[in-house]
């Protein structure tokens, strides 16, 4: 018996009839008799035969398959979105082609380029750090396949968004440190072409503005990316300067978490001297001690309207004209790295 994998033709020739009997019997043709189906589909199921899904997909004109570009795979964040995209398309009997550009506008290129040729029916785009030009964007909608940005904005380049409000949330949180007592709150950033880290910088300032605490440059430090690392290197310089915070906002869980083992190497109390304050809501952040204040994001949800959207647009008779921009809403979590608000 050939090795591989079986095809129509293999079928036919073990029952020596014709393909075309064969593929229509497979089918559940009304013109073959139901005795000869049956002869068949029980020697497909010994054969262990499976429809070519690539010649299924070049008939109908679709893959059934999405194409899902992240940064990273293993982070929490990323593989909860994609949890709630893959919740949202299995019902619909589409798969998913995830990838991850690791932070790398060339490979997230390269990896867009790829999928196309593929033919995947359609986008779903987190953009890397390092993406500040959308060519690449441009070039998969001019061709055809509907496209959906999410957790990072494009700004300039319209499609399909889906992003959390980082501004509020932000601005949520510095609020809370300012009532708490808080007056000189620095604020470390992630990488500074992300809209992410973008908004959260706004949400920071205009929050201090709101609430007439002064706004100091060398309190503003951006990490070279929104690693721990990062937050060891940019809360070591500010634990440098002659007049030290007496708050942190930081740009993410990750780079909060290696900011409090800086401050707590050097002895300092947390949140008596300083207050500490992440973004994400990572599951681990409450069990640290003491247990982190950080801004829940609904990335699940994120991730199912995402999905949503995109199989709208698959489903739909004719094209848009107009995109949609969906905005979640985050909520400060607060626990015990952060001071309580005065009685």
């Amino acid at each position: 018996m050939k090795k591989g994998q079986v095809t129509i033709t293999d079928l036919a020739k073990e029952l020596n009839v014709s393909p075309s009997t064969i593929s229509r019997a497979l089918n559940n043709s009304p013109f073959i008799s139901e005795e000869r189906k049956k002869v068949i589909m029980d020697l497909a199921k010994k054969m262990n035969y499976s429809p070519n899904q690539l010649a299924l997909s070049l008939l109908n004109k679709r893959t059934k398959i999405l194409g899902v570009v992240v940064p990273e795979i293993t982070s929490y964040y990323f593989s909860t979105a994609i949890n709630g995209i893959q919740d949202k398309v299995g019902s619909s009997g589409y798969k998913l082609m995830i990838s991850q550009s690791n932070e790398s506008f060339e490979e997230e290129i390269r990896l867009m380029e790829a999928m196309a040729l593929v033919r995947v029916d359609g986008f779903l785009i987190s953009p890397s750090s390092n993406t500040t030009t959308f060519d690449h964007f441009e070039k998969i909608k001019s061709s055809g396949f509907p496209l959906v940005v999410f957790d990072r904005d494009c700004l300039g380049f319209e499609a399909d968004k889906v992003v959390v409000d980082d501004y509020s949330g932000a601005f949520q949180a510095v609020e809370y440190l300012v009532k708490t007592g808080c007056k000189r709150i620095a604020h470390i950033g992630g990488a500074a072409s992300l809209s992410t880290t973008q908004h959260r910088k706004m949400g920071y300032l205009d929050a201090l503005a709101k609430n007439n605490v002064s706004i100091v440059d060398e309190l503003i430090i951006n990490g070279e990316d929104s690693s721990s690392e990062s937050g060891v290197t940019c809360m070591l310089s500010l634990l440098n300067l002659e007049v030290i915070p007496d708050a942190v906002f930081c740009y993410n869980d990750a780079i909060a978490i290696g900011a409090m083992s800086v401050i707590r190497e050097r002895g300092i109390q947390i949140p008596e001297e300083i207050s500490l304050v992440g973004f994400d809501d990572e599951p681990y952040s409450s069990y640290f001690k003491p247990s982190l204040t950080s801004v829940w994001q609904p990335i699940y949800d994120l991730g199912l309207l995402s999905a949503k959207i995109l199989l709208d647009n698959l489903m739909a008779d004719n094209e848009s004209s107009s995109y949609r921009y969906e905005v979640l809403k985050p909520e400060l979590m607060i626990r015990e790295s952060s001071k309580k608000l005065p009685i």
